[in-house]
């Protein structure tokens, strides 16, 4: 059991983690590098809201969104 734990472990640190220990050691050189990751989420989260606002505006502008009070059962 403990070789299966082991392999587990091995195959993190030598192949999943690579990309991760890489931009860590950038971070001392490149800060924006090292942080790409998170500039990509970032644009993403950005696209993404984006989207969804001017969807939301969208079904406001055609009154396709039932407003009323009872218009779900928990209510």
């Amino acid at each position: 059991m403990k070789e299966f734990f082991t392999a587990i472990q091995e195959l993190f640190e030598t192949v999943l983690f690579v990309p991760f220990n890489m931009l860590r050691e950038i971070e001392l050189d490149n800060w924006w590098f090292a942080n790409i990751v998170t500039w990509v989420f970032l644009a993403i989260l950005v696209v993404s809201v984006t989207y969804w606002m001017f969807q939301l505006k969208a079904f406001s502008d055609n009154n396709e969104e039932d407003k009323t009070i009872s218009s779900h059962s928990f209510l």
